[in-house]
C-alpha cells in the first residue's frame, strides 16, 4: 500500500535500482530498461530546469505514444513541474485554449506534432528519439534521479468537457496516482506483465496504463497508431505479449460482438466508462472462462478508477455491478440533503478518500460546486451519478442526476456543445441531446434554429464545429427546427425532442433511390450497412453524418481487410470520409499491392537466372 510520502517517481526510481535491467517501456521500435527509462528522464529533467521548469510550472506535453512518452513524464516530474497532456487529434484552438487556461509556457513534443499546432518555437521543446547517447546507463543499481515531488504536488491537469462552453482542467495530485496505481486490493499486476497503452495521452485512463506497470516492475507496452484499428490492435497485444488491458465500455462490447482474438491472449480485461452489458460480459466469460475481467468506475476527479468488480457469470443476469471501492477510495451514498442513504435505496454517490482531486484550474466557484468537506468524512467530491448500495456492499449504478451523459466513454456536457454552436452566426439557438443512451453506438444529436434569413447546411456545421471541438463532442445527427419546445417553466424539452426523435425513427420512410455504385464503392457501402445498420446506397454519402464514428469505423477498416485483402489505416479512413473517398483509398491500395507483387516477381526471376550469366 502506499505510504502518505509515495509517489510514482519515487516508486520507479525504487524499481530502477532494484531491478535495473528489467523492462519498463516498448513501442516495437525502442525498448527502455528501468535503467534506461530514468536515466534519459534526469537527463531530461536536467534539460528542463535549464528551460525554467520549476515546482509548480505546468509543461504540455504533445506526443504520439512512444517510449520517449514516460520519459517526457517522469522527467517533468522530476523537475517539479506538472504535466498537461495534449491529444494530438484535438483542433488546434482547443489546443491553444487548454495550454492557455493551463499556463503553459513550454510544451514538450514531437517536432511534427508541435509544428500542426502552431506553437511557438521559444515556447516548445522537441523530444529527441531515444538512442544510445540519450540513454546510455550508469552504473549498475545506480538511478540519477532528482528529488520527488510532494504526494500534495499537482501531478496532473487532465481536461473534461465543461458546461459552459470553456472545458474544466482536473488538479490530479500525485498522492492520489500512487494510491491508483499501488493498491493492493487494485488490479494484480506483478514483474513480467505488461500492459496495453492505447488510450489518448490526455484521456484519463493513461495514467493508470503508463504508472500502473511501471510502479510494479512490469512493463508498459505503447500502441504507436494514433488511432488503432482492430486488427491493430490485436496485432499489438499479440506481438508484445500484453496481459492486461483497459478498454471503454464501447469498445469492449465491439470486441465481444466479433469474439475478438484479443481475449485469448490476455490475461486481465479491466471495462469501463459507461454501463457494461451483461450480456457481452457473459459472453466473453464463457468463450475464455480464465479471463479476470473487471467492471471499473470513476470519473477524472477521482483519479481514473474508484471502484471495481470482478465478474462472475452469475453477475451477469442483471445489471452488472460497479463493485467496492479499492485502495484509498471511500465512497458514500448520501440523499439531497447530503445524508446517508440506506442500503437498497438510491442515492447520490459521493467520493472521498485518498484518490480525489484538488479541484478545478482557476476555477473556485466551480471547485466549491462540486467538492466539499463533509463531516465525519473530509474532503469529498459529488459525482451526479445515482448509484445503489447493496447490502455486501456493492455498488449498482443507476444513471444520472444532471444533463451529462458518456459517449463511448468520454464525459460530455451538451452545454459545451451547444455553446459551440451558439457562437456560429448561422445559429439562433441550440439543443444538444443524447441518442440512444447508455448503449455503445449512443450518439449526440443537434436542434438548431437557424438565424433570421439564413438555412445552413447541417454537413457545413458539422465541420465547423469540428474545427473547434474534439471529435467525440461533434453531434452526428442534425435537425433544422422553426423553434425549440419548451417546458411550462420555460426551459427547452429535452423530453420532447427526444420523443419527436423517436418515433421519427420509428416511422417508415421512403427509401432512397439506387444509386450508381462502382464496383469497389459497393463493398464500402456494405461495410457502411452493416456497421450503421442501415442501407447506404450513395457514394457521396458522409460516414459521420450517416451516424458513423471511429468505432464503427474500425469495425468497416476490419471487414474491407476482410472482404478485399487491403490494410487501410484508420487515419487514413477517417480523413475521407465519403463512400466514393474511401473507395479510392482502396483501389489505390489494391493497385500498391499489384504492383509490389508484380515487382517482387520480376526479381524472382531475374534472381533464379543469374547464376547461369
Amino acid at each position: 500500500m502506499t505510504g502518505p510520502a509515495t509517489t510514482v517517481p519515487a516508486l520507479v526510481a525504487r524499481q530502477a535500482a532494484e531491478h535495473p535491467d528489467a523492462l519498463a517501456a516498448t513501442d516495437g521500435c525502442i525498448t527502455l530498461t528501468y535503467r534506461e527509462l530514468t536515466t534519459a528522464a534526469a537527463r531530461l529533467a536536467t534539460e528542463l530546469t535549464a528551460r525554467g521548469v520549476r515546482p509548480g510550472s505546468a509543461v504540455g506535453l504533445l506526443c504520439a505514444r512512444a517510449a520517449r512518452l514516460p520519459v517526457a513524464q517522469l522527467a517533468v516530474w522530476w523537475a517539479g513541474g506538472h504535466v498537461v497532456p495534449l491529444d494530438p487529434a484535438y483542433p488546434r484552438p482547443r489546443l491553444h485554449a487548454m495550454l492557455d487556461d493551463a499556463g503553459v509556457r513550454l510544451t514538450l513534443g514531437d517536432k511534427a506534432l508541435l509544428s500542426e499546432a502552431g506553437l511557438p518555437e521559444e515556447q516548445v521543446l522537441v523530444l529527441t528519439e531515444l538512442g544510445p547517447a540519450t540513454i546510455a546507463a550508469g552504473e549498475p543499481g545506480t538511478t540519477p534521479t532528482p528529488g520527488p515531488p510532494a504526494p500534495d504536488a499537482t501531478a496532473l491537469v487532465y481536461y473534461t468537457s465543461g458546461s459552459t462552453g470553456r472545458p474544466k482542467g482536473v488538479l490530479v495530485p500525485h498522492g492520489a496516482v500512487a494510491d491508483l496505481v499501488t493498491a493492493a486490493d487494485g488490479p494484480a499486476l506483478r514483474p513480467g506483465d505488461r500492459v496495453l497503452h492505447h488510450s489518448p495521452v490526455a484521456f484519463d485512463a493513461a495514467t493508470f496504463e503508463l504508472w500502473g506497470p511501471l510502479a510494479r516492475g512490469a512493463a508498459v507496452a505503447l500502441a504507436p497508431a494514433e488511432r488503432p484499428s482492430a486488427e491493430e490492435l490485436a496485432r499489438d497485444i499479440e506481438r508484445f505479449g500484453v496481459t492486461t488491458a483497459f478498454l471503454t465500455t464501447a469498445l469492449f462490447h465491439q470486441l465481444a460482438a466479433r469474439r475478438s482474438r484479443v481475449f485469448g491472449v490476455l490475461r486481465t480485461v479491466l471495462a469501463g466508462g459507461e454501463a457494461l452489458s451483461a450480456e457481452h460480459a457473459a459472453a466473453v466469460l464463457r468463450a475464455f472462462p480464465w479471463l479476470d475481467l473487471f467492471n471499473v468506475y470513476g470519473p477524472t476527479e477521482a483519479t481514473t478508477f474508484t471502484t471495481l468488480h470482478r465478474i462472475r457469470p452469475a453477475d451477469c443476469t442483471g445489471p452488472v455491478p460497479i463493485g467496492r471501492p479499492f485502495g484509498g477510495a471511500r465512497v458514500l451514498v448520501l440523499d439531497a440533503d447530503r445524508r446517508p442513504v440506506p442500503d437498497g435505496r438510491r442515492g447520490e454517490l459521493w467520493i472521498a478518500g485518498a484518490r480525489v482531486a484538488l479541484g478545478y484550474l482557476g476555477r473556485p466557484e466551480l471547485t466549491a460546486g462540486h467538492f466539499a468537506d463533509l463531516p465525519g468524512t473530509g474532503r469529498a467530491y459529488r459525482t451526479g451519478d445515482r448509484v445503489l448500495r447493496r447490502p455486501d456492499g456493492v455498488l449498482e449504478y443507476h444513471g444520472r442526476l444532471d444533463d451529462q451523459v458518456k459517449v463511448r466513454g468520454f464525459r460530455i456536457e451538451p452545454g459545451e456543445v451547444e455553446h459551440a454552436l451558439r457562437s456560429l452566426p448561422e445559429v439562433a439557438q441550440t439543443a444538444v441531446v443524447v441518442r440512444r443512451a447508455g448503449r455503445e453506438d449512443a450518439a449526440l444529436t443537434a436542434y438548431v434554429v437557424p438565424a433570421e434569413g439564413v438555412r445552413p447546411v447541417p454537413e457545413a456545421l458539422r465541420r465547423r464545429l469540428a474545427e473547434r471541438l474534439p471529435a467525440h463532442l461533434v453531434p452526428t445527427a442534425w435537425t433544422l427546427l422553426d423553434a425549440l419546445p419548451l417546458t411550462t417553466s420555460g426551459k427547452v424539452d429535452r423530453r420532447a425532442l427526444a420523443a419527436d426523435e423517436a418515433a421519427a425513427a420509428a416511422a417508415p420512410g421512403t427509401p432512397p433511390a439506387p444509386a450508381a455504385l462502382t464496383p469497389i464503392q459497393q463493398v464500402v457501402a456494405a461495410a457502411w450497412s452493416r456497421a450503421l445498420e442501415h442501407e447506404v446506397t450513395a457514394p457521396e454519402a458522409d460516414f459521420f453524418a450517416e451516424g458513423g464514428h471511429s468505432l464503427l469505423a474500425m469495425w468497416v477498416v476490419d471487414d474491407l481487410r476482410e472482404d478485399l485483402g487491403v490494410e487501410l489505416p484508420l487515419g487514413d479512413f477517417l480523413g475521407h470520409p465519403t463512400v466514393a473517398g474511401q473507395a479510392d483509398l482502396v483501389e489505390r491500395a489494391l493497385r500498391a499491392a499489384d504492383a509490389a507483387e508484380t515487382g517482387a516477381g520480376a526479381g524472382a526471376g531475374a534472381g533464379a537466372e543469374e547464376p547461369t550469366r
